[in-house]
């Protein structure tokens, strides 16, 4: 038998102002991000492709030249497109903006915004421990908590790719909506008081299965913004070969993204990684199903759901892998498969019951 440790209220509340002091900061570094990109230059790649479709984009359509052949006849040779996706051996996301772009002032406001985020997350990380340590146990025992966590472990994957040398400062500004957003939610609709779990949940599987779906999803949100992005680039490069770009703001915050094809294979990359990660985050689930309620699998709707995303994203890699479906047709599949993470948590806990319904929002 396991006995409830009682709990520190003190330290709950400590852990309360901490998540809000974290908030505060994020603020800043969302301003901070938002400067970057409104005082930072455009990239090399975004400089570049302009440049060439500035020259005569009517007329590089019909350029062509006609070579002899030894043996007669002739070819035709046309003027080539205008590239702006990353070539082999490329770096997985080679452009974007600050530093990137050769922009002295943007760069300013990105390193200050990375280190607005870098102290938010301390404080984030220490609301997290606080809440955990106040009732000694894993800090993911009901949304409130699953969400501070997970917003945690979004920023951990963030600054980790950017500690790996991964130029990936164009996803701050989106990481740091997210998290605002993420954690206005929680504090707002789904503040649970910190306390103590019902018996089903006192497993050590609790550290291992929940832990697993949260860095899950905080690496599947990246790759799910990369993908975002890829389709906004992807349609910004098809305007430019075509030399219809009209400009404007929104066209120079996309010529400062990472290329097309770099946005895409970071996302794929991504998901083909956390995916054995996934599967195995299902797995532990029914083992632990098996010793809470006496059965692997019960078609519990948490657990339909869990496996609907696992399909999700077994199908965006089949086609990846098999079907040629790579571009804007897989981008799509990988998408759906996010918002079926998406839905097997805020859906399935809000709008349906089952086991999984223990502290509801």
């Amino acid at each position: 038998m396991i006995l409830a440790a009682a709990t520190n209220e003190n330290l709950a509340q400590v852990s309360n102002v901490l998540i809000y002091s974290a908030m505060a900061v994020y603020t800043l570094a969302f301003l901070a991000h938002i400067a970057e990109w409104v005082f930072g230059s455009r990239s090399a790649v975004g400089r570049t492709a302009a440049a060439l479709t500035q020259e005569a984009p009517a007329a590089a359509a019909s350029v062509s030249v006609t070579v002899k052949q030894a043996g007669g006849g002739t070819a035709v040779l046309e003027r080539p497109k205008v590239v702006t996706r990353s070539g082999p051996g490329s770096r997985d996301v080679p452009d974007g903006p600050g530093a990137a772009g050769t922009s002295e002032k943007g760069d300013l406001y990105g390193r200050i915004a990375v280190s607005l985020t870098v102290l938010a997350w301390v404080l984030h990380v220490g609301s997290v421990v606080s809440r955990a340590l106040s009732v000694q146990r894993a800090p993911w025992g009901n949304m409130y908590e699953f969400s501070t966590t997970f917003g945690a472990t979004a920023v951990a994957v963030y600054l980790g790719l950017l500690l790996a040398k991964k130029n990936v400062r164009w996803l701050g500004l989106p990481l740091v909506t997210s998290i605002l957003l993420d954690l206005g939610l929680a504090v707002s609709v789904l503040y649970t008081a910190s306390d103590q779990l019902v018996p089903a949940l006192h497993s050590y599987w609790l550290w291992i299965h929940v832990s697993c779906a949260i860095l899950c999803g905080a690496a599947m949100w990246v790759a799910a913004a990369s993908t975002v992005f890829y389709l906004f680039r992807d349609g910004y490069e098809a305007r430019l070969a075509e030399g219809r770009d009209g400009g404007g703001a929104w066209s120079n915050v996309l010529s400062r993204l990472p290329s097309a094809a770099s946005l895409d294979k970071f996302a794929y990359r991504i998901n083909a990684t956390v995916f054995p990660l996934w599967t195995f985050t299902i797995v532990a689930g029914a083992i632990w199903a098996e010793a809470a309620w006496g059965r692997y699998w019960g078609w519990d709707p948490k657990e339909v759901w869990s496996f609907i995303t696992w399909v999700a994203y077994a199908c965006y890699l089949h086609a990846r892998a098999t079907a040629g479906w790579k571009g804007r047709k897989t981008a799509y599949l990988g998408l759906l498969a996010f918002a079926c993470y998406l839905f097997n948590y805020y859906g399935v806990n809000i709008l349906l019951s089952g086991k999984h319904s223990y502290a509801g929002v």
